[in-house]
């Protein structure tokens, strides 16, 4: 099983900028990607960004340049940095952990973070 232990969820501004981050333990090894969802009210969750066990990133367009994926492989951790947030991006990120092993995916995730953007 793999553990994901989100945090730095909280209240901003518009225009303000958090960083969320998201600690793997557990069997890790064959983790192949961690991704960054997140889930308005009365909306489907959606993918926000994306980073491989390589390094390749990719992103909704609608964060594009406000938002960072890394991840710190020594920390087992991955983080979100955004930046210039608007009030819809307000909604519960989750984090969550893409592992295959002899051909089976599993996804894990983590309990959520609240982002709350006022306007």
């Amino acid at each position: 099983q793999v553990q994901l232990v989100e945090s730095g969820g909280g209240l901003v501004q518009a225009g303000g900028s958090l960083r969320l981050s998201c600690a793997a333990s557990g069997s890790i090894f064959s983790i192949s990607a961690m991704d960054w969802y997140r889930q308005a009210p009365g909306k489907q969750r959606e993918l926000v960004a994306a980073i491989t066990s390589g390094g390749t990133t990719t992103y909704a367009d609608s964060v594009k340049g406000r938002f960072t994926i890394s991840r710190d492989n020594a920390k087992n951790t991955v983080y979100l940095q955004m930046n210039s947030l608007k009030p819809e991006d307000t909604a519960v990120y989750y984090c969550n952990a893409v592992r295959v092993r002899l051909g089976i995916r599993d996804d894990f995730w983590g309990q959520g973070t609240q982002v709350t953007v006022s306007s």
